[in-house]
């Protein structure tokens, strides 16, 4: 497959120096445009990373703000550097770089689509608490949008830059991809979903900043606000979209 320049991976990165290298390295062999991003990270990343410049472009903050603001700032810069798709992967090791290839062809076959990692739920290791939280956010999904996704709470897409470009996001931490998603889905992009592996480390060596408490309130008071904003702008929205297109 040849080499894109159209497209970029993002990385975005806290504390996950004892993985984050095999992910570029990985990573590498598919897409040669790589933009890490590391969110105030307290362990050793930055010494890592620094000793990556030649094979990647960073950037890189003293505090960490969030996922959100990472994938923000990661998306800004994109569109500066004139690339028009971005993928975004996690850098603790559950995506599968050579997963890649296939994102590519479904967006060379959906130029315009949002590309969404589906990964397998039922699997070893896999914390039932993640099967929950997904089905969870699908059914918000669906009631905010009218459209069935197999899984919305993955990190692992494709998106169309110019999509995003102008968009203003109103949060920073791990709710920022649901935002994206349904603000994307009440303007009609199409969101394709992708099967993808993912690897779930066994109980005590896996590395999560996911806060159960805090990260659940923001999702659900974000599910909160889309509900009544699905109401005075989303569904009236999508429904003039469509009506328009078919004239």
């Amino acid at each position: 497959m040849a080499e894109r320049s159209d497209l970029c991976v993002i990385i975005p990165t806290y504390n996950n120096a004892s993985t984050l290298p095999a992910v570029i390295e990985e990573t590498l062999k598919y897409c040669k445009n790589i933009i890490v991003v590391n969110d105030g990270s307290t362990d050793n990343t930055e010494e890592l990373l620094n000793g990556l410049t030649s094979k990647i472009q960073l950037i890189s903050y003293p505090v960490n703000k969030g996922k959100g603001y990472a994938l923000s700032r990661a998306f800004s810069y994109a569109h500066l550097e004139e690339y028009r798709y971005a993928i975004t992967l996690d850098s603790d090791g559950q995506h599968y770089p050579d997963d890649i290839p296939g994102f590519i062809k479904t967006n060379e076959a959906n130029p315009g689509a949002v590309i969404v990692g589906s990964r397998q739920l039922r699997q070893k290791h896999m914390p039932k608490k993640n099967t929950f939280a997904n089905r969870f956010s699908n059914f918000w999904f669906t009631v905010h949008t009218l459209k069935r996704l197999p899984d919305t709470q993955t990190g692992y897409r494709l998106y169309p830059l110019y999509r995003i470009s102008n968009m203003r996001l109103v949060t920073s931490r791990y709710e920022t991809e649901l935002e994206i998603l349904v603000r994307l889905a009440w303007k009609n992009v199409p969101i394709i979903p992708l099967p993808v592996k993912v690897f779930y480390a066994p109980e005590g060596e896996r590395i999560t900043h996911f806060r159960k408490g805090r990260d659940f309130l923001r999702i659900s008071l974000l599910n909160t606000i889309f509900t009544f904003l699905a109401i005075i702008y989303g569904y009236p929205s999508m429904l003039l979209r469509t009506w328009y297109k078919r004239f």
